[in-house]
């Protein structure tokens, strides 16, 4: 069997599948021969996706998840574990984003900081013990290129809580017993990303305007996650970059500050654009729509 059919006959887990990166990505593996499990806040958003899903024979499960509660992340794995026996992949796609530090209300950080850290961290822990007892599973987490340089001003706490992905990224790996892979994706914006899913009003007007330039189709996205997905096991796709990323630094974004890239690697170094000193994957620029200074 070759690495393009690793997708077929998989169990994936994706949190928020209710839009953009998380329903294109759930259609995308869908095609591929994923059998699904879905979950969203409101679990009538994801209605119309597991219709679709079921009338192309797709066998999906849906659940009502607010993967800030941990309650509710455990019923997830464990409704996914009774309908389908196993859990081989984890996409912890759910985020969300807010203002700088000083127009931020108290609130809003919290719920930011409970959601993007908290729940990448109560997905990984209800998902791993049975990982652990097959020998076998992959953890995808979706983090961003804040992780590289915070869009200030209008995204100090995002990028704090992108960073500690990063870091809990990083300790599974080193946690995790052989069979078991994790894979950081820092995506640039996507679709409809400022307008649903933005905390705080300074956080949707400020980030818009930049944000308009740089978005990426949330089916980059999905590709990219499909990509690590399909790796044979014996190829780790430690992190990827999808997406638009600073070029410069110590100054505002803007338009001409940014690159757009898909890059994976297994280690990946600080520079202008992103470096690559993988031996295991070439870091590929896809494209790069400003002229590099």
């Amino acid at each position: 069997m070759s690495f393009h059919d690793n997708i077929d006959g998989k169990v994936v887990v994706i949190t928020d599948a209710s839009s953009a990166v998380g329903e294109a990505t759930a259609r995308l593996l869908a095609r591929r021969g994923a059998m699904l499990v879905l979950a969203a806040r409101r679990k009538d958003r994801l209605d119309d996706l597991v219709a679709d899903l079921r009338a192309a024979h797709v066998r999906v499960a849906a659940f009502a998840t607010d993967v800030s509660r941990k309650g509710d992340v455990e019923a997830l794995a464990a409704g996914a574990l009774r309908e389908f026996g196993r859990i081989d992949v984890l996409v912890n796609n759910a985020g969300i984003l807010t203002s700088s530090l000083d127009r931020s209300k108290a609130e809003n950080r919290d719920l930011v900081s409970d959601v993007n850290i908290k729940g990448v961290l109560y997905c990984i822990s209800a998902v791993l013990p049975s990982m652990r007892e097959r020998g076998s599973g992959h953890v995808i987490n979706l983090s961003s290129g804040a992780v590289f340089r915070v869009f200030e001003p209008i995204g100090t706490v995002y990028g704090a809580t992108k960073l500690a992905v990063r870091a809990i990224s990083d300790g599974l790996r080193a946690e995790a017993q052989a069979g078991i892979r994790s894979t950081m994706i820092s995506r640039g914006v996507v679709d409809g990303e400022i307008e649903h899913n933005a905390r705080g009003h300074a956080s949707s007007l400020g980030a818009k305007a930049f944000y308009d330039i740089i978005r990426i189709p949330s089916a980059e996205v999905a590709r990219t996650i499909a990509y690590a997905i399909e790796r044979p096991i014996d190829v780790d796709n430690n992190e990827t970059v999808a997406g638009w990323l600073p070029r410069s630094r110590g100054r505002r974004s803007s338009s001409s500050d940014a690159i757009r890239v898909t890059l994976p690697t297994t280690q990946l170094h600080e520079s202008p654009i992103c470096h690559s000193s993988t031996s295991s994957s070439l870091a590929t620029v896809l494209r790069a729509n400003r002229r590099l200074r």
